[in-house]
């Protein structure tokens, strides 16, 4: 069973930064699609981005392209380096898993069964 655990998050001023983490275990082989989602109070989960293990292509939200930049650390640990952070980036950050090959979409929070349970990012002007 995979599990994943998020570290990172914290408050910070618009225009600051934050380091989110994302560390996989109880799996073997480096076959997964990583992505990110958030969701704010109120809101629906959105994806922010993702990135596939095997090939190390990445997808990006519109709303955080050019801020915002995954990728993978080592085989178990996704980064999520966020900067010029605005008030709507918000949210509760959650790291999620699917296997590749499945094609799981970033606009499909759905098709990720795999969850972490979340790191608080909070961005105040």
């Amino acid at each position: 069973q995979l599990q994943l655990l998020e570290s990172g998050g914290g408050s910070v001023q618009t225009g600051g930064s934050l380091r989110l983490s994302c560390v996989a275990s109880g799996y073997t082989g480096s076959n997964y699609c990583m992505a990110w989602f958030r969701q704010a109070p109120m809101k629906e989960r959105e994806g922010v981005a993702s990135i596939n293990s095997i090939h190390g292509s990445t997808q990006y939200a519109d709303s955080v392209k050019g801020r915002f930049t995954i990728s993978q650390d080592n085989e178990q640990t996704v980064i999520l380096q966020m900067r010029n952070l605005k008030s709507e980036d918000t949210g509760m950050y959650y790291c999620a898993a699917e296997l590749y090959w499945k094609r799981p979409q970033l606009e499909r929070p759905a098709d990720f069964p795999y969850w972490g349970r979340g790191t608080q990012a909070s961005v105040s002007s």
